[in-house]
């Protein structure tokens, strides 16, 4: 099981790696076709064999990509160590009172996005109607990646209260920054 669990995350890691360079290229090309090819030198020598403005979806595109990143990243990629936590009460406390301090935020968080689901959809609805400017595809499926982030980090606040009644929270795993007086 430890075998696909790890074969999961890398291939999930892999995705973002190539969303990351689906963005880059894009961003490239974007910058090519604005400053070389729209250039007075360039028009001068070849002409309008390439039309810069015929590069607008890359804009577009960009912003899908960067869409796609951050909420994938988010449920498949970050860690719960690799968030940002206020914790100085919690790490204060107890650790009998740590437990049901992670019990109850995990469950508030769990409820709170996956009951955000069926509200989302009903506003998001109308994206199925509408198309990209530039991409020429439908909207809906471009923010369907929203829908994947509630449920996978949904269920996975919800395992982590469950992991926390079974094991407790001691043994939990959090960077901590250290501030000097340098």
């Amino acid at each position: 099981m430890a075998r696909l669990a790890r074969a999961f995350i890398t291939c999930a890691e892999g995705v973002a790696a190539l969303l990351m360079a689906a963005m880059f290229a894009t961003f490239i090309l974007q910058i090519a076709v604005r400053y070389i090819m729209g250039s007075a030198w360039f028009m001068a020598r070849f002409g309008g064999v390439i039309s810069a403005a015929s590069f607008g979806w890359t804009l577009e595109f960009c912003l899908v990509l960067w869409l796609w990143i951050v909420f994938w990243g988010n449920a498949f990629v970050v860690r719960e160590k690799d968030h940002v936590t206020f914790d100085i009460i919690y790490f204060w406390v107890r650790p009998g009172l740590r437990k049901w301090f992670a019990v109850i935020g995990a469950l508030a968080v769990a409820f709170g996005l996956l009951a955000s689901i069926g509200p989302t959809y009903d506003k998001l609805a109308i994206l199925k109607l509408k198309s990209s400017a530039t991409l020429g595809v439908k909207m809906f499926p471009i923010y369907s990646i929203y829908f994947v982030f509630l449920v996978v980090v949904g269920l996975r606040y919800l395992w982590r209260a469950i992991d926390v009644l079974r094991h407790g929270a001691e043994g939990e795993d959090h960077h901590h920054l250290e501030v000097t007086d340098e």
